[in-house]
């Protein structure tokens, strides 16, 4: 048990570590986006993530592009009660369309 925890207190050092980088290499990347290393050589592939090829083989990323990309698409919370205002607005609307 001792050892299981000192190991998950080490991976929680490397990820400390991994986080203070600019730069990250392929594996560490994959480690920081928590994407499969497969997964993230074919977005490379298919130009969908930021990366750099400074010698035209191995890739490396800038941890700013990469949070940047990690965050785009955001979804906004829901709002319950203004979307049963919507939905109340919506179905009287519809009623009086029909002239009811």
């Amino acid at each position: 048990m001792e050892l299981q925890h000192l190991e998950q207190e080490l991976q929680s050092i490397k990820t400390l570590l991994l986080s203070q980088k600019t730069v990250f290499n392929f594996d560490e990347a994959a480690a920081y986006t928590g994407l499969s290393k497969s997964y993230l050589y074919k977005m490379t592939c298919a130009a969908q993530v930021p990366h750099y090829k400074p010698q035209g083989k191995h890739i490396y990323f800038n941890k700013t592009e990469v949070d940047q990309w990690l965050q785009r698409n955001p979804v906004k919370p829901v709002n319950h009660a203004e979307l049963e205002e919507q939905a109340a607005t919506y179905v009287a609307l519809k009623n009086m369309g029909r002239g009811k």
